[in-house]
């Protein structure tokens, strides 16, 4: 990999500085939008003094299959730090089912020759919805129904209520169909698949960057141990959980265990095969960690049963996680940091615990160490354990002051960081925190432009996807804002609305000019980086924003 070539704008005085503004998208209805109607004056006033444009942000702009699918936070961040597209997860699971590659793999094979050498059981565990960020139900479908064709007689899934990139109380919407294509796979009595246990997603299991690993042992207690609350099937168990906690949505719901005869039917015992079905990775490591790592001290796992474990995906390449996985990942390589590495520029990766694996494992090309430990900090905030709603600020403000401090001492020249608000405060559907979330971002912003100004830098600003954008369910003829139950039908999901990008050089001395290209799409902003900083993007990059005089 060669270093990149200069151009004749030398770069700044001062740094480049890339703020993400997680969620933070352009709403297509004025009403449910929670951007739109927050107090914004940094952003408005950066929309009149910088350069401004739209880039997509979702669908095949950033490698999904469909320009139905929503962008996320993985494969956003994949995009800006690499330059170009990629196939993604979701594509490539699929298309492996389809064209049975899966299930030609020596690992699919393993996991079936396992269970049927050892009269065992084969288990599938992840997030039950066809989101088609983290996993797809329709994916689980087609490995059941392999699983029955080659032999399998029992089968359990470990199901994890989504209400975050689905509806946010749809998760009936779900088990009811599932447990219809379940009666009739064990039609005629030769199978015996079935729901053994399941909870919110944000209760149990899916955890990130080591934030909460009591959300793992949770999970382990539940689906491995089967321990938990005893109800007689998925259906009884959420319609018992809403009434219980009134308003509680589907992310949050407690733990529960299937049981017969006062016993768990599912628990995760010596010899099972175990298939983690999510493809993403962030939320799937933990609980990776938890089946293969000897070191994990986190929490008590005995008695840990010995299994043959595999995840739809490699979750981590450099730490190999897992060991074993269906489906290869995309091979992202030629990422903006290890050019800049390659270039000798100096760089700073930032953000809170709940965004700092998307500036640095997402950003590299799901790469999680750094590429020149000389040339490169990254600076992780510990997040708060705590609802999102309660605390829309989030860490903004500290990871505001560390940048300010990077900026006066100018060593780093690309400064990259994100402000997580608009994306996890929008994931509760709590109209008023999200509209002070996106407040938050604009007040940070506010003390980013002096900053930058005074430095002699400039100043890119953009988003991963949308969600704060679009607060409400719609109706798609009218556009109208759906009611349900006399209330606004609440969204939880991202949005598939394009996101800004503001592009302020205060000095001038780049004589920006928006690009000519039509229909970008957030890759361009590795390209637009990199030409800011003096160099000339590589050839594969798709196009960057803007022109430098």
């Amino acid at each position: 990999m060669q270093a990149l070539k200069k151009t004749t704008f030398p770069g700044p005085k001062g740094p480049v500085v890339l703020v993400i503004m997680d969620g933070v998208g352009i709403g297509a209805y004025e009403e449910g939008d929670a951007v739109r109607s927050a107090l914004t004056p940094n952003l408005d006033w950066l929309k009149v003094h910088a350069l401004y444009s739209q880039l997509k942000a979702h669908g095949t702009a950033v490698g999904l299959p469909s320009d139905e699918d929503m962008g996320n936070s993985e494969v956003g961040h994949n995009a800006i730090g690499c330059g170009r597209v990629f196939a993604q997860g979701a594509s490539l699971v699929s298309n492996a089912i389809a064209t049975g590659a899966l299930f030609r793999g020596e690992v699919w094979k393993s996991q079936i020759a396992n269970v049927l050498k050892n009269n065992s059981t084969l288990h599938f565990m992840g997030l039950f919805s066809d989101g088609n960020v983290h996993s797809h139900i329709d994916h689980l479908k087609a490995m059941l129904t392999q699983a029955k064709t080659e032999g399998i007689k029992r089968a359990r899934i470990h199901i994890l209520l989504d209400g975050r990139d689905v509806g946010e109380t749809s998760a009936l919407e779900y088990v009811a169909p599932f447990e219809q294509f379940l009666t009739g796979l064990n039609a005629g009595g030769s199978v015996d698949f079935r729901i053994a246990s399941g909870g919110g997603r944000m209760n149990i299991t899916m955890d990130r960057y080591n934030a909460n690993w009591d959300m793992v042992k949770r999970g382990w207690d539940t689906h491995v141990r089967g321990i938990g609350s005893p109800f007689a099937s998925a259906h009884e168990a959420i319609e018992s959980l809403r009434k219980a906690k009134p308003g509680v949505i589907d992310q949050d719901l407690p733990a529960f265990v299937i049981t017969e005869k006062g016993q768990p039917i599912g628990k995760i015992v010596d010899h099972d095969s175990v298939v983690f079905f999510n493809f993403r990775g962030d939320r799937s490591i933990e609980m990776t960690r938890a089946f293969e790592d000897d070191s994990v001290t986190e929490f008590d796992r005995s008695p840990r049963p010995t299994v043959l474990y595999a995840g739809m995906m490699q979750y981590d390449g450099d730490l190999k996680l897992p060991k074993r996985y269906l489906v290869e990942p995309p091979a992202i390589a030629e990422t903006m940091g290890e050019y800049l590495v390659k270039s000798g520029v100096t760089q700073l990766a930032i953000s809170e615990t709940q965004k700092y694996g998307h500036v640095t494992y997402f950003f590299n090309g799901n790469r999680s160490g750094k590429f020149d430990d000389k040339l490169e900090d990254y600076v992780e905030i510990t997040s708060d354990i705590l609802p999102f709603e309660q605390r829309p600020w989030m860490k903004a403000a500290e990871i505001t002051d560390a940048v300010l401090k990077a900026i006066e001492a100018n060593w780093h020249k690309f400064i990259r960081l994100n402000f997580p608000n608009g994306d996890m405060v929008g994931h509760t559907g709590v109209y008023q925190a999200t509209q002070i979330a996106v407040e938050t971002v604009d007040l940070c912003l506010g003390r980013l432009i002096p900053a930058v100004q005074a430095a002699g830098g400039i100043l890119v600003i953009s988003a991963d996807h949308g969600n704060a954008d679009d607060m409400y369910e719609h109706e798609k003829k009218t556009g109208k804002a759906k009611v349900e139950n006399g209330k606004l039908k609440v969204k939880t999901a991202h949005s598939l609305n394009p996101v800004p990008v503001y592009i302020y050089d205060p000095a001038g001395t780049a004589k920006l000019l928006l690009t000519d290209h039509k229909g970008l799409g957030i890759s361009s902003l590795a390209a637009t980086c990199i030409k800011l900083l003096g160099f000339a993007p590589p050839s594969n990059y798709d196009p960057a924003v803007v022109d430098v005089g």
